[in-house]
């Protein structure tokens, strides 16, 4: 790749209000009560980070994520970049990620989309970003109402992720174990 040429990866996530439990200790023979909530409340976002700069993670909420929130997605990436010549785009094998509009309105954005084998999320960064997020905000928290959850969900990508660059760093990185084939 050249200095005209940015490399991304974009995936979907769908946090939900429920009560994620992650962790905790009780005596033994002590009750605890658990504050849960319900799960039919959850925030679709879009993400996208660069993978040298995590902590600038582009993350936008949608109502839904189809083809058509993608188109949108995607365009705005380009606007955020218009002079570059060439936007390379990693993301999954989602059917709404190679519908056939899609692919029509990467070609005029001037953005290659490169996806990942099937089932292979470990492959994509922002997994990782999603994982650190529901550390962040989710593990072991109750959220009393929606607008509470959805107002710390994407507080976390405006204010606590650019703040967090090591954290990021740390756990986002290129440091994938190789194996030797079977003989």
């Amino acid at each position: 790749m050249d200095e005209e040429e940015r490399l991304y990866f974009i995936d979907a996530t769908h946090p939900t209000k429920a009560t994620k439990i992650t962790n905790g200790g009780i005596k033994t023979g002590v009750d605890k009560p658990i504050e849960t909530s319900e799960s039919r409340t959850p925030i679709n976002l879009i993400g996208v980070i660069a993978f040298n700069a995590p902590e600038q993670a582009i993350v936008k909420p949608y109502e839904y994520v189809n083809k058509e929130s993608i188109m949108d997605f995607l365009s705005k990436i380009k606007e955020t970049h218009p002079t570059i010549s060439t936007l390379h785009v990693v993301l999954d094998g989602a059917d709404y990620h190679s519908a056939k509009e899609i692919i029509e309105k990467v070609e005029t954005l001037k953005i290659q989309l490169h996806y990942l084998p099937p089932y292979s999320p470990n492959l994509n960064p922002i997994e990782r970003l999603w994982k650190v997020m529901n550390a962040q905000v989710r593990n072991n928290q109750y959220f009393s109402t929606a607008q509470e959850f959805r107002r710390q969900i994407l507080s976390f990508f405006e204010f606590t992720a650019p703040t967090i660059k090591k954290e990021l760093s740390c756990r986002i990185t290129d440091n994938f174990p190789l194996f030797d084939f079977a003989t």
